[in-house]
């Protein structure tokens, strides 16, 4: 085997499981390089509000690098993050433990008791999040708490689990978390703008725990960087190395084409840019052992997006972090109250008036009628104008087991994939969620708001999700899945896949604790560097940091 590698480990990707991978491999005395598509952030460059479209949104052939990615197929709206730090960049904060469901699925219950196998990943992933509990009732929270003990489900109303430094607001400090390693940090001010970018050090995002310990143990992160093929050295299995092909984000025609080697490879891109990658080497030839299960068991954790505005101020709901509570109207459907802040009047155009009648194709129709037999409440979806502070949105979950797959339609000249999307025959996934709809017209008649819900699923029937899973799945063997139980590509060695794709069902929850547990088992099983000291264990603060 040739010792002759530019990088010891290459991480494609910097999001939840590629900021695990890159720390707990420098930590083990490799040389890592992390290869990421999107720009890197300081706090003071992310958008002020979220109609700076060049500075929020990620298309980046069109000038746009920014943390948000939104990508519509037949079956689904997906919402994805980008830049150095991945999804924690734009996320809600948010960061449950899975549902008990969620261990005990088919797809992987027969390969270990995974609640013992991760329960004490989920401790470690807790404490260098930042996991604390949300402090404060909102007005959003007051109403969701209402609803909850309309229905009878109150006792299920908890404060929402949630990576922010919640000091005293606008101080800053020395880093609380990590013993004084980490970087100071200043309280949250509750702007509610988490989901457009944190410019006031108060979110936990992997640049400030992950990321911020893998850098100063030696790890090179490469912002702006798209990695366009992976082919094991001397096409074998690995064992003598991977050649990773990575191109200028964005660039028409300047690509700045380079190719760097590495002992071994994680992919962590995201479930949409990890199985647009596979399915590009599958199909080119250069991963050509790859499971045919690739691109299937996508999840979209069976979520539906809806929203109610207000028709007044009487309630501020920007005032809190981004998502600050939850309930269980059943027990495998889950709802949180979610806000982008009140300099996100833009993010309005995203939502419409809620139209439940109909299916995929006369969904159209029914759009159609009900504006016409509610022409105010539609007029009132279109104003812009201080509508974020008054619209609370509901994000609703369930742990349904359905999926649909990811495949690709054609490849365009150079040989990049075009997905789209079939549902699963069998399970296929849902249009919506009642028991989003009847939160949302509970909540707009106890307001004397309006109900919307995201465009997509009001006018064609397509819902919407921020956290897609799946497609590379773990399985017992490469006939059910693609990768093992340790999350290593069937078929390859030193060739893992960590971060949501691998996710075997739907969580039922925000998936981002879940990924960096997962994450953090499947780096245990990759050995020291021989000869190498290994980096000093991580000393965190006491408790009063986190809880």
């Amino acid at each position: 085997m040739s010792t002759q590698f530019d990088t010891d480990w290459l991480v494609v990707g910097s999001g939840f499981g590629g900021s695990v991978s890159a720390l707990r491999l420098a930590e083990k005395g490799y040389d890592v390089r992390v290869l990421e598509a999107g720009r890197r952030f300081a706090d003071t460059d992310f958008a002020e509000t979220a109609a700076k479209v060049r500075r929020y949104y990620f298309f980046p052939a069109f000038g746009m690098k920014g943390i948000f990615r939104i990508t519509l197929f037949r079956d689904v709206f997906v919402g994805t993050g980008a830049g150095v730090g991945g999804g924690s960049l734009g996320y809600a904060n948010t960061l449950y433990r899975s549902r008990p469901e969620f261990a005990t699925h088919p797809q992987w219950a027969a390969l270990g008791d995974w609640d013992a196998e991760l329960g004490p990943h989920f401790d470690t992933a807790e404490k260098m999040l930042g996991v604390t509990t949300n402090d404060t009732d909102g007005a959003a929270d007051i109403l969701l708490r209402e609803y909850a003990e309309q229905i009878g489900v109150g006792d299920t109303y908890h404060r929402t689990r949630v990576g922010v430094f919640l000091g005293e607001p606008g101080t800053t400090v020395p880093d609380p978390y990590f013993s004084g390693a980490g970087p100071d940090r200043q309280g949250c001010i509750k702007c509610g703008s988490c989901m457009l970018g944190c410019r006031h050090n108060a979110k936990n995002t992997l640049m400030k725990n992950y990321l911020w310990f893998a850098e100063r143990r030696g790890a090179r992160i490469e912002p702006e960087r798209s990695v366009t093929g992976v082919r094991p050295i001397n096409g074998t299995d690995g064992d003598d190395g991977y050649e990773v092909t990575h191109v200028r984000t964005g660039s028409w025609f300047r690509k700045d084409r380079r190719t760097v080697t590495a002992r071994g490879v994680v992919i962590a891109a995201g479930p949409l840019g990890s199985n647009r990658l596979l399915q590009r080497c599958k199909l080119d030839g250069s991963l050509p052992r790859i499971s045919d299960r690739l691109g299937y068991l996508v999840r979209t954790n069976s979520e539906s997006i809806v929203a109610v505005t207000a028709p007044d101020d009487e309630r501020d709901f920007s005032n809190a972090i981004a998502l600050t509570s939850s309930i269980y109207p059943s027990p495998d459907t889950h709802i949180e109250p979610v806000t982008y802040g009140r300099h996100a009047d833009t993010q309005s155009l995203l939502f419409t008036l809620a139209t439940e009648a109909g299916r995929r194709g006369t969904r159209p129709l029914y759009f159609g009628l009900n504006v016409l037999r509610n022409p105010r409440k539609f007029l009132r979806t279109t104003r812009i104008r201080n509508s974020s502070r008054r619209t609370v949105i509901l994000a609703v979950m369930q742990t349904l087991d359905n999926s649909i797959r990811l495949k690709v339609r054609r490849r365009l000249p150079g040989g990049y994939p075009v997905l789209t999307t079939e549902q699963d025959p069998d399970r296929p996934n849902q249009d919506s969620v009642p028991a989003a709809y009847l939160a949302a017209n509970w909540l707009a008649q106890r307001i004397g708001g309006t109900a919307q819900a995201a465009v997509t699923e009001a006018i064609l029937s397509i819902p919407t999700t921020a956290h897609l899973l799946g497609g590379a799945v773990i399985g017992e063997s490469e006939e059910t899945g693609v990768v093992d139980a340790r999350q290593q590509v069937f078929g390859y060695r030193n060739l893992l896949v960590c971060d949501g794709s691998a996710i075997p069902a739907n969580v039922g929850v925000n998936p981002s604790l879940t990924i960096t547990a997962m994450t953090e088992r499947a780096m245990t099983f990759v050995p020291a560097k021989a000869g190498v000291e290994a980096a000093p264990l991580i000393r965190f603060s006491d408790e009063s940091a986190h809880e």
